[in-house]
């Protein structure tokens, strides 16, 4: 009844919430790409996303068809594998940044796990600058990770605001540096924050950092400061700074997937995992409501 092609085009639509970002991660023509949406509609009589000239949003109709396209799509690629007698085997080196410790990533790889019993998934878990100098230096096989805002690398996953975070009961004096929880060096959130800044000539100072997620989300939950953030994965209890605290924007920010492209078994995995991956990408964003 319905298409994988326009399946997986609705997939990356909804989770980059851009035509033209999806386009470019299926490398189709955004013409394309909003012809299979269009069809998908058709087929299921229903309208799946809201659209003008600045914005993509998913209607309620969308949302329901994001569970029912990735069972679709895992389902075919299930009895695709069943029949064609292609097991994968081998060693995947996967490294995924700290952004995704309290998101449903684990949910992504029990299922690629079931799927590919063979596999010895090795995870990584880093900083994304460390992740990106791992897998140049050949220790890992595929990475998802945040990209620097000058970097066109790797096969986007999802584009998000940066935001600043902290406790709703935080405030902050105009006349005093804003206090900083970040990650250490080569953080890229931290660099955007530390930019942004100086770029406004507001001065700082550093009041908590952590090569963990969960003691910066600690540090800002017990009011310490603010942190840079994803907006798709503000961590429960914590809430974006308003605006009346005149913190400068700061620049979005690409989450992508990175092959290392090493030949072998490995290429195999990691391209399969890396279709888990998208296939289920919206799965790892959680959306703040504030």
């Amino acid at each position: 009844m319905y298409d994988p092609s326009h399946l997986r085009t609705f997939l990356a639509v909804a989770q980059t919430l851009s035509f033209t970002q999806a386009a470019r991660r299926l490398g189709l023509r955004q013409s394309t790409v909003s012809q299979h949406v269009r069809r998908l509609e058709e087929a299921t009589g229903r309208q799946l996303f809201t659209r003008d000239t600045h914005s993509v949003e998913l209607t309620e109709d969308g949302e329901a068809m994001l569970g029912f396209a990735r069972r679709i799509l895992e389902v075919q690629e299930q009895a695709a594998a069943f029949f064609t007698g292609t097991r994968l085997r081998g060693r995947l080196r996967f490294g995924a940044s700290e952004d995704f410790v309290l998101t449903r990533l684990p949910e992504i790889l029990e299922g690629f796990r079931y799927d590919h019993p063979e596999v010895d998934l090795e995870l990584t878990v880093e900083l994304s600058g460390t992740l990106h100098e791992q897998l140049a230096a050949g220790k890992l096989d595929l990475v998802l990770a945040k990209r620097r805002p000058e970097d066109s690398r790797g096969q986007l996953v999802w584009h998000d605001e940066l935001v600043w975070i902290g406790a709703e009961r935080l405030r902050l004096e105009a006349d005093r540096p804003v206090p900083l929880i970040v990650f250490p060096p080569p953080g890229i959130t931290r660099a955007v924050a530390l930019e942004s800044l100086e770029r406004e000539g507001r001065p700082w100072r550093i009041a908590c950092t952590s090569g963990s997620l969960s003691a910066l989300i600690a540090a800002a939950s017990a009011g310490l400061g603010v942190m840079a953030h994803s907006r798709g994965l503000i961590p429960p209890g914590l809430v974006r700074v308003p605006t009346r605290f005149g913190l400068p924007e700061l620049t979005p920010v690409d989450f992508v997937l990175i092959h290392s492209h090493r030949p072998g078994t490995a290429q195999e995995a990691a391209d399969a995992l890396a279709a888990t991956i998208l296939a289920g990408g919206d799965r790892l964003q959680r959306r703040s409501r504030g």
